[in-house]
């Protein structure tokens, strides 16, 4: 684990997270980066932080969370929320928040006569350091409900966006389009010791001047370690998961194999004893096999 200080903050903790995306003054760049994401679907013209918090969660979730009601250059309103997420039970908990926001809109006091009437909710999730699935390639999924026999779409007005760092390999040469350019300064900022040519537009160049470290004050640098540490804890929590995992999964093929190899002698009408002493198994398991 290396805490020392890099030129710019990594903006995949939680206090880079909110300081490029959480703040008033820069909802300009919330703003431009949802714009990729939502990319000839819709253009966001402005948006409100709402609350930032959910009453009852827990802390040790450890995500980060933007309430925002949109507002499209159509005029329409949409609510999105934007999370930079932990693992734990992660589509239950997007699922939870997405119905939580849809139901939020409902009146309070007479709902004779509503009409069902709600906005649109979208859930946003940045995803660091894990995966939703086992495939290694697909860094974005664009998650609606749909016709589990056609795949058509069901209902358009609710839909989960998963963004996976860890699939986002892309290098210089192979970015397509502002969305990759996004995704590669937020996987690689704290990295780089300078601007590079490939990214010289006005949105990543405040992102840059912003996530400098020398710009931080000692408060926010202490806030910042802080965080960085936070992260790198969870990195190494997690890889302790997988190696304990993978070391479980191969005490268990080793025992699988010792009760097969058990089996095939007594198969053969090797003398229990004898089975008993090569597999080094209790005599009570050789004869519950045999």
């Amino acid at each position: 684990m290396n805490l020392k200080p890099t030129r710019y903050i990594d903006l995949t903790t939680d206090y880079g997270f909110k300081r490029i995306f959480g703040t008033e003054v820069n909802k300009d760049l919330l703003i431009a980066f949802l714009n990729e994401i939502f990319k000839d679907r819709k253009v966001i013209q402005d948006l409100i932080y709402n609350q930032n918090e959910h009453q009852g969660d827990s802390i040790e979730q450890g995500a980060v969370i933007f309430d925002l009601t949109c507002t499209a250059e159509n005029g329409e309103q949409f609510i999105i929320e934007m999370q930079c997420s932990s693992q734990v039970n992660l589509k239950k908990r997007m699922l939870y928040y997405g119905s939580k926001l849809i139901a939020d809109q409902a009146p309070k006091g007479e709902r004779r006569f509503w009409t069902y009437n709600i906005s649109e909710v979208y859930v946003i999730v940045l995803m660091d350091g894990f995966r939703l699935t086992h495939q290694t390639e697909q860094y974005l999924h664009d998650i609606a409900l749909c016709d589990r026999n056609t795949g058509t779409v069901f209902y358009e007005d609710l839909g989960f966006t998963y963004i996976e760092l860890l699939n986002f390999n892309k290098t210089e040469t192979e970015l397509q389009g502002d969305l990759d350019k996004w995704l590669f300064v937020l996987r690689n900022i704290s990295k780089l010791d300078k601007l590079p040519e490939f990214l010289s537009k006005p949105v990543f160049e405040k992102v840059f001047k912003i996530a400098e470290y020398v710009q931080l004050s000692k408060g926010e640098r202490d806030m910042y370690n802080v965080s960085l540490k936070r992260k790198w804890d969870e990195y190494s929590l997690l890889e302790s998961a997988k190696i304990e995992g993978l070391q479980q999964g191969l005490e268990r093929g080793k025992l699988e194999g010792i009760y097969e190899t058990a089996k095939n002698m007594l198969a053969f009408n090797m003398d229990q004893q004898m089975v008993e002493k090569i597999v080094n198994l209790p005599v009570e398991e050789i004869k519950r096999l045999s």
